[in-house]
C-alpha cells in the first residue's frame, strides 16, 4: 500500500471544517473521504486505504454497501423520497418490516422505524416504561447506547459523553463483565461471576427494587466501551435476573448486530433472547435508519405516545430492504466468512501478542475484535498514547482504523473483505505496533 501523502487540498478542507463544523468525535488522522467500494476507500487526494473500520460498523458488507442497495435507493429517489410514514402509510416500509421480523426470535411482531441507534434506544426506553409502568432503567458501566438525553442516561463508556449534561433519567448502573480488567480484582471463571452477585447485593437491594425497573439495556459485546466480550454465564444471568423481576431485557444490536459476530443478532451467541431489540448502523448500508423491534405480546402503543418525522424514510428503507434480501439469500456464506476470517484474525493477533508485549489482550466475537494496549502486562496500565500512535502510523501506511475504550483499537473490517486485503491490513498493523513498541 502506497504511503499517505498529506496534500494542500486535504489541509484546506480540514481547516475549513474547523471553522464551520461543531466539534464531534473526529479522529486525529487527516482523513477526508472521497469515494470507495468493497475493501477500499479513497480520500480527496487519491490516497487509498484498506478499511478496518466499516465506518463505525456501517459497512458490514463492504465500503459503500452493495450494488443492489444503491440501485434500490436511486430508483426510490425518482419515485418518492419521503412519505411521512408515521402519519400516512406506504407499502415499502411495511414490506421491509415483514421481511425483517423473521430474522428475530419467534413472537416478535412489531417494528418502530427511526433514523439512528440512539433513536432506536430512546424508543426502547419509552416503550419499556409504558409497558411496565416502572420508573427506572438499568445499564452497565462501559456501555454505549447513544448521546441523546434518554439514551445518554444509559451510556457510561466515557465521562466526556456525560459531563455537564445531567441530570439524567433515573438509571441504575453496575459493572459490565470486563474480565480482563475486573473491577472486583477477581479472575474468571473462579470469580463465580462476581459482577452478577454485585447487582443483586447492591443496586437491586440498596437503590431500587427489581420491581421498579422497567428494562435492562445490554450490549451483547460492549462496543465503544472497549470491545468487551462477556462470559455466557453473565449474559444468561442477566436474562434470568430480568425474568425473575418482570424486567424487560433490551439487546442493543446497533454495533454488534447484522452479522458482525457471525449471527444476525449478537445475542444469539449467548443462547438467550431479549424482549426488545434495537438495531441501526449496518441496517441501512450507509443510509440512516434504526429499528426498535418488540414482542407482539408486549401490546401496542397509544396513538401519539411516540413518533417522529423521518422514520420509515422511503430511500433508506429501499436500500435496507435490498440489503436484507441479499443477507437472507447469502446467510450461510456470510456466516462462514465471518467465522473463518475471525478465526484467522484472532490467530494472527495472538501471534502478534506473543511478539509484542505492548499488546495486553486480544478479544472478540466474530469479526468484532479489540486489541488492548498496555504499558505493562502485569499492571495492565492502559497505553493510550501508544494506541493512538499505532492508529496514526497504520493510517500513514494505508490502513483505516478506529479506537475504542481507553486503550483499544477496534478491528471491524467488512465481513466480505478479501483474504489478501485482510492479510495486508494485519501486516500494516503489526509493522506499526513494532515501530511504536521500539520507541517505548
Amino acid at each position: 500500500m502506497k504511503k499517505f501523502s498529506l496534500t494542500k487540498k486535504i489541509k484546506s478542507v480540514l481547516a475549513r471544517d474547523r471553522k464551520v463544523i461543531i466539534t464531534t468525535t473526529r479522529s486525529d488522522v487527516p482523513f477526508v473521504a472521497s469515494h470507495g467500494d468493497g475493501d477500499f476507500v479513497y480520500d480527496i487526494s487519491g490516497n487509498k486505504f484498506i478499511d478496518f473500520s466499516s465506518f463505525i460498523g456501517v459497512y458490514n458488507l463492504g465500503v459503500n454497501s452493495i450494488k443492489p442497495a444503491r440501485e434500490a435507493a436511486k430508483k426510490q429517489i425518482d419515485l418518492l423520497m419521503h412519505a411521512a410514514f408515521t402519519d400516512y402509510c406506504a407499502e415499502l416500509p411495511v414490506e421491509f418490516a415483514e421481511n425483517l421480523l423473521p430474522m428475530f426470535p419467534k413472537g416478535f411482531g412489531k417494528v418502530f422505524f427511526s433514523n439512528s441507534g440512539t433513536e432506536a434506544n430512546e424508543a426502547a426506553i419509552k416503550y419499556s416504561k409504558l409497558f411496565t409502568k416502572r420508573p427506572y432503567t438499568f445499564s452497565f458501566y462501559n456501555s454505549f447506547h447513544g448521546r441523546t438525553m434518554g439514551s445518554l442516561s444509559l451510556t457510561t463508556s466515557k465521562l466526556a459523553h456525560r459531563e455537564h449534561f445531567g441530570p439524567f433519567n433515573s438509571t441504575l448502573h453496575a459493572p459490565y463483565a470486563y474480565c480482563y480488567r475486573c473491577p472486583f480484582g477477581k479472575e474468571y471463571p473462579s470469580c463465580g461471576i462476581a459482577c452478577l452477585d454485585y447487582i443483586r447485593k447492591y443496586p437491586l437491594s440498596k437503590e431500587a427494587s427489581g420491581k421498579e425497573i422497567s428494562a435492562i439495556f445490554l450490549e451483547p459485546v460492549a462496543g465503544e466501551g472497549g470491545y468487551i466480550v462477556p462470559p455466557k454465564e453473565f449474559v444468561k444471568g442477566i436474562r434470568e435476573l430480568a425474568s425473575d423481576n418482570g424486567i424487560l431485557l433490551v439487546s442493543d444490536e446497533v454495533q454488534a448486530g447484522y452479522m458482525r459476530t457471525g449471527r444476525f443478532l449478537a445475542l444469539d451467541n449467548f443462547g438467550v433472547d431479549a424482549d426488545i431489540y434495537t438495531m441501526a448502523k449496518s441496517l441501512g448500508g450507509g443510509l440512516p435508519i434504526g429499528v426498535t423491534v418488540l414482542k407482539t405480546k408486549l401490546c401496542d402503543v397509544p396513538e401519539g405516545a411516540h413518533s417522529n418525522t423521518y422514520g420509515g424514510n422511503l430511500v433508506a428503507v429501499a436500500a435496507a430492504n435490498a440489503l436484507l434480501k441479499y443477507v437472507k439469500y447469502n446467510m450461510a456464506s456470510l456466516r462462514e466468512q465471518s467465522d473463518s476470517k475471525a478465526k484467522y484474525m484472532m490467530s494472527r493477533l495472538n501471534e502478534m501478542k506473543d511478539r509484542h508485549d505492548i499488546i495486553g489482550d486480544v478479544r472478540g466475537l466474530g469479526m468484532m475484535i479489540g486489541v488492548d494496549f498496555v504499558k505493562d502486562r502485569a499492571t495492565k496500565e492502559p497505553a493510550v498514547k501508544a494506541r493512538d500512535e499505532i492508529i496514526k502510523e497504520s493510517f500513514n501506511n494505508g490502513l483505516l482504523m478506529l479506537p475504542a475504550g481507553e486503550s483499544v483499537i477496534r478491528l471491524i473490517p467488512p465481513i466480505t473483505i478479501s483474504q489478501d486485503s485482510l492479510e495486508e491490513g494485519l501486516d500494516i498493523l503489526e509493522a506499526a505496533i513494532e515501530k511504536v513498541g521500539k520507541k517505548r
